[in-house]
């Protein structure tokens, strides 16, 4: 088994119910629910949003411990108006504004925004990564 792979991206979230609600209306597909987490399926690996405390608990740490936006989850896609559309998508539904899609130094597109509770996301359009048709790197 390759031990270069990450199964679970788990957030931590105050508001469980209305980070789930946020993720939903970009359009991902919850795959299980349960008192305090959601998970939604990556086709291979999970994405789950869990109860801020109970994670602090499950990790023994504070949960004053715990922040937000100190690394990035990311995004490709096929072109620099496919970034535009997801772009916008999250921001109409509630996301921040960081940094808007633009040209970058290393030759492709992309911009930053941040989810209802300060999750940091990029969404680039990468012209050296080819993508397969469903949007994974090939």
């Amino acid at each position: 088994m390759k031990s270069n792979r990450i199964t679970l991206v788990t957030l931590a979230a105050e508001d469980v119910p209305a980070l789930t609600a946020f993720y939903s209306s970009l359009g991902w597909v919850i795959e299980e629910s349960l008192e305090g987490t959601c998970f939604f399926d990556m086709d291979g690996a999970k994405f789950g949003i869990y109860d801020k405390a109970l994670l602090a608990r499950d990790l023994g740490r504070d949960p004053d411990s715990l922040g937000t936006g100190a690394m990035t989850l990311a995004q490709n896609f096929p072109d620099r108006a496919a970034v535009d559309a997801a772009y916008d998508r999250a921001i109409a539904a509630g996301g921040t504004v960081c940094k808007p899609p633009e040209a970058v130094f290393w030759g492709g597109y992309s911009g930053t925004w941040a989810d209802p509770e300060g999750h940091v996301w990029e969404y680039a359009h990468n012209p050296f990564w080819e993508l397969t048709e469903d949007g994974r790197l090939a």
